[in-house]
């Protein structure tokens, strides 16, 4: 999809971040993020999860292990450009980043809107079991987002079902392995989230292990915090967060 390709941007200090979009998401919602980060010094870098970005169809057939090897492939390609990479994901992203932080020797981890629990306005409840999803598609409706062009929230329209089961597995391993999370942890959160239940935040500050952890919460922002209208908040509070590890 036009739009939604990986990026990179090479920056001059010795610093990486590892950018990783959200489900059924793209790149594109975590670029203006990577330019004001890469405006501040650091070379980032922007992954494009299996399945995302091409086709419903190709998102069907991936696995919450292939998001977790993108995550992991990404560490390894930005590592080898930087000294010590701070991770940065968005929702599903978050969960991976967070996951990423116990298996690889990571600098910051920054998580948003990562989905713990969901809003019940979500109906998980009317989910049907993994041997009948195959091949069924939840439509989802655009979303406009203030001051932010169609080439930054590029994404998918409908959800195959079976991928919804894949995610409730990634959180499920991201819940498992949060105490093992030793990384200076920010955590970022709207109230006004209509997908992610804002108690997911106070559940992983309670349940994370790093000893160096501060909670964000924002007052007006939807689920997509990276191109929603407290941005520009976050953005900063990423590059103080990052600052003062240098």
């Amino acid at each position: 999809m036009p739009g939604a390709e990986p990026f990179i941007f090479n920056g001059k200090k010795d610093a990486g971040v590892l950018l990783l979009h959200g489900f059924t998401g793209s790149p594109s919602e975590m670029r203006l993020y990577g330019e004001y980060l890469n405006k501040a010094g650091y070379t980032v870098m922007g992954v494009r999860l299996t399945g995302h970005g091409t086709s419903v169809g190709d998102m069907e057939h991936a696995t919450g292990d292939d998001w977790m090897r993108d995550a992991l492939d990404g560490h390894s390609m930005l590592s080898g450009l930087v000294s010590r990479v701070a991770v940065v994901g968005l929702s599903m992203g978050a969960l991976l980043a967070m996951r990423l932080s116990t298996m690889r020797p990571i600098w910051r981890t920054v998580s948003l809107a990562a989905p713990i629990i969901f809003s019940a306005q979500r109906d998980l409840h009317l989910l049907p079991p993994r041997d009948e999803a195959r091949g069924k598609f939840l439509p989802k409706a655009p979303k406009r987002m203030t001051g932010i062009e169609p080439k930054h929230r590029v994404c998918y329209r409908s959800i195959p079902l079976v991928s919804i089961h894949e995610l409730l597995a990634v959180i499920e391993s991201a819940k498992a392995s949060l105490h093992e999370v030793r990384s200076p942890l920010l955590v970022v959160q709207s109230e006004r989230d209509h997908t992610v239940n804002p108690e997911s935040a106070r559940y992983i500050m309670d349940h994370v292990g790093s000893p160096d952890k501060q909670l964000l919460w924002l007052r007006q922002s939807g689920h997509r915090l990276t191109i929603d209208i407290e941005r520009d908040i976050i953005f900063k509070k990423t590059v103080e967060f990052l600052e003062r590890g240098l």
